[in-house]
């Protein structure tokens, strides 16, 4: 298990100053009391690493107090920038999850801007919020919980449930998503299942799915309008907000070339910060539609829980 060790605590009553070393800092559900950056946004407490300062350090030929950066809190123990938005630290008494990495530099309002024509916060500095309120003081520890986001995908088909053929859809939406996560270096866990055309099953396992509050929820096969086709019938009513964007602009794409994709019923939706995708059965429209559905698949996280991320 990976931990951070607090080095310092640091407030400020005004924005673009140094912030002072504190004995502790109380944290809430608007940051830290007291410091002029807290407020009902996400980007609520900062901080940066001893790692980063001393690098800085060696550029800039001096020494740097805790503090002078502007960050809430200093620590020391890993690479904070390489941590990714909803990851999460936290010890017994409180809880953050990462926000934001870096920011907009504002040039001559920062004090070490004025001073050394560079700044190290808004390349290596991270923001969160406050999940969990509580106290923070010098020499805590605090661990670190990387995001891991996990996806079930849910096949529909009589043929392959019952043995006829090997389920080829299923397994291709893993493979390209085990792609997705891999390029944007993030933690991920992947459930594979394979059902008849039967719409209690399937309602049943969205269900336990959308109660295990998993990422992202990828049906395959039954978007048609043949009998058995009841994929989008039953996805419906347990989306919560519409994307219809999504996959009319997939039919009318592929639909140019292929007339019989525009017969295609898929819907995308949300419940909860829950994604959920009903794609035809067939591989090659696997490969067309995930290959739209992921340009997305992360803006839609950050909307989802509220980052303001660009």
């Amino acid at each position: 298990m990976q931990k951070i060790k607090i080095i310092s605590v640091n407030l400020s009553e005004k924005t673009g100053t140094i912030k002072n070393p504190a004995n502790s800092i109380s944290l809430n559900n608007k940051g830290v009391k007291g410091d002029a950056h807290a407020g009902t946004w996400h980007r609520q407490v900062s901080l940066l690493g001893k790692e980063s300062i001393e690098k800085f350090e060696a550029l800039a030929g001096r020494k740097f107090q805790c503090g002078e950066f502007a960050e809430n809190i200093t620590t020391q123990g890993m690479i904070l920038y390489q941590t990714t938005p909803l990851d999460r630290f936290y010890n017994e008494n409180i809880e953050l999850e990462v926000t934001q990495i870096g920011k907009q530099c504002h040039g001559d309002v920062c004090a070490i801007f004025r001073e050394v024509g560079n700044c190290i916060m808004p390349k290596e500095g991270i923001f969160c919020r406050v999940i969990r309120s509580g106290k923070l003081k010098t020499g805590d520890e605090l661990e670190y919980h990387p995001k891991v986001f996990r996806t079930v995908i849910i096949t529909l088909s009589d043929r392959a449930s019952s043995g006829e053929y090997s389920d080829r859809s299923g397994p291709k939406i893993k493979e390209l998503l085990e792609s997705y996560f891999i390029e944007k270096k993030k933690l991920y866990e992947i459930e594979n299942i394979l059902l008849p055309d039967d719409a209690r099953k399937l309602k049943t396992y969205i269900h336990k799915a959308l109660k295990q509050k998993v990422d992202f929820i990828f049906t395959t096969g039954g978007t048609g309008i043949g009998q058995r086709d009841i994929t989008p019938d039953i996805i419906r009513p347990l989306i919560e907000k519409e994307i219809p964007g999504i996959m009319e602009m997939i039919r009318i794409k592929y639909g140019q070339e292929k007339p019989n994709a525009l017969l295609s019923r898929s819907i995308a939706g949300v419940s909860g910060k829950t994604q959920i995708y009903t794609l035809p059965g067939s591989v090659k429209a696997v490969n067309e539609y995930m290959n739209e559905i992921c340009k997305t698949l992360e803006h839609i996280v950050f909307m989802l829980y509220g980052l303001d991320i660009h």
